[in-house]
């Protein structure tokens, strides 16, 4: 296996990247290429889903050629990927019927409150693990069918496809051979029973969306079909959401275990086993990687503002020019000098729900500067990942003895001892931080057998670093205390 290679497609939300990795887990190559953004009216956001493929497909080849790999060098490919964005197109000629819509984009909550007023709430809640949100694909698969001309009677004829961005991939990869999604995917839809593990009939029919639009669902490690590499065919073999595929690429696969991607946002998901926990707090049942003998659940919760947080400081402020520059000025400090941020920009997301809360900037006192204020920046991105795994602790009834990290900000030193210590909790940031397609490689090099077993994954991303909580009881409890004082007045501001 020394000269053969797992490729890894990561299409991101932003950009499509291939990633190639050798038997010992370690990166050989990379390829990257951003794509546009398109944003028709306020707060609608596409994406051009024939670029996405031709940008993929071509930082496919380019790793290919940099990392001097021939195509018969390639033993499987797996696929990750940016959730929920919702992409239609013709069965025969593949020719997408409209820009796809992407997870971002707030067009369908009317279609979301429509859903509420029928009473669909608990139903789908309890079915699909999620709240009614524009957020997921059902609403934008009925905003399509019924926005784009003739769209429905061509649905109603079995004219069209529907897929996430894993799906449209596959489909292009197999040259229109193969339809399929995978469980992670097909439950971040809103149409999938993540229970029974079928598609909803009800929720089919309430949408009217014609059940043949539909991919079939897979294990996320299954042979899903083959790509023409060159003169190689080769196994397409694993397939995740970027979220879950970071989960796997962590090694969080027994209950309990919990990762953390601190991006623009926070992604929070913790592995609860092969049983679903309904959370109390506002919180997504998911699925979590499966394969043919086990399809695990997950919670999910996210943070709306985490690097916002810094980039805020750096663009609106301008009290930095760098996002690298706040280590130091944290550290420069003693403490936060009674300053609390609270970055309720757009609202409060989970465990508070509260969109009318508004951001705020508490407690200064003279002697507050702006390293104080870099430092309630940093102080907040953990504040808000801590809230989350509070919340998913009581809800699975697991005590965290870990927490795993990736993403830009895990190079930020203060930030992740600041973030163990308030959690209470050892933060482990590992040797390789693209922990996403890490998890889409090890998905088909388990399935092909380029990795025996899931223990052979186990030493393949060693830790680089792992902050250990220091901070004593009393003052983690009265810095927890301010903080939640200070989302109180966020939350009472009108």
């Amino acid at each position: 296996m020394t000269d053969q290679y797992i490729l890894a497609l990561d299409q991101g939300t932003t950009s499509s990247r291939a990633v190639l990795f050798n038997v010992n887990g370690k990166i050989v190559g990379t390829a990257q290429r951003e794509f546009g953004q398109h944003y028709p009216e306020a707060g609608w956001v596409e994406h051009d889903a024939m670029e996405i493929w031709a940008g993929q497909r071509a930082v496919m080849t380019e790793v290919l050629a940099r990392s001097k790999v021939k195509h018969e060098q390639v033993t499987a490919i797996g696929i990750t990927n940016q959730r929920e964005t919702t992409v239609i197109w013709d069965a025969i000629s593949g020719e997408p019927i409209h820009n796809a819509i992407v997870w971002q984009c707030r067009r369908t909550s009317k279609q979301c409150q429509q859903l509420k007023q029928q009473g669909l709430e608990e139903y789908i809640q309890q079915t699909t693990g999620l709240v009614i949100d524009p957020y997921f694909s059902a609403t934008k698969i009925a905003w399509l069918l019924e926005h784009v001309e003739g769209a429905r009677e061509r649905a109603e004829r079995g004219e069209l496809r529907f897929g996430t961005i894993d799906c449209w991939l596959l489909w292009n990869l197999t040259e229109g051979r193969v339809h399929a999604t995978d469980h992670t995917n097909a439950a971040r839809t809103m149409l999938y029973d993540i229970h029974n593990r079928c598609w909803d009939v009800k929720l089919l029919e309430a949408l009217d969306i014609p059940a043949s639009l539909l991919p079939q669902v897979k294990p996320s490690q299954s042979l899903f079909g083959h790509a023409q590499l060159g003169p190689t065919q080769v196994p397409i073999a694993g397939m995740a959401g970027d979220q879950q595929a970071a989960l796997f690429g962590q090694q969080c696969i027994r209950p309990g275990m919990a990762k953390n991607t601190y991006g623009t946002g926070c992604f929070l998901l913790m592995h609860t086993g092969t049983k679903p926990v309904a959370s109390t707090h506002g919180l997504i049942t998911t699925l979590a990687c499966s394969d043919k003998n086990e399809t695990p659940y997950a919670l999910e919760g996210s943070v709306f503002m985490g690097g916002a947080c810094i980039q805020w400081l750096r663009d609106e402020l301008g009290l930095i020019r760098d996002a690298s520059e706040t280590q130091a000025m944290a550290e420069s400090v003693e403490d936060n000098g009674g300053a609390y941020l609270v970055p309720a920009f757009t609202g409060l997301g989970a465990p508070y729900w509260d969109p009318d809360a508004r951001g705020a900037l508490v407690g200064l006192t003279r002697g507050c500067n702006r390293n104080h204020i870099a430092r309630a920046a940093l102080e907040a991105i953990a504040y808000q990942s801590h809230d989350l795994l509070d919340a998913m602790q009581q809800d699975a009834q697991m005590t965290l003895t870990e927490l795993k990290v990736d993403g830009g900000a895990v190079a930020n030193d203060f930030l992740m001892q600041f973030q163990a210590d308030i959690s209470a909790t050892p933060v482990t940031r590992p040797s390789n931080n693209e922990t996403t397609a890490a998890g889409a490689a090890y998905l088909a090099g388990l399935q092909v057998g380029f990795w025996p077993n899931r223990e052979a994954l186990a030493g393949l991303n060693p830790p680089q670093q792992q902050f250990l909580p220091k901070m004593d009881s009393d003052q983690q409890q009265q810095l927890q205390q301010g903080w939640q004082q200070a989302v109180g007045q966020c939350r009472h501001h009108r």
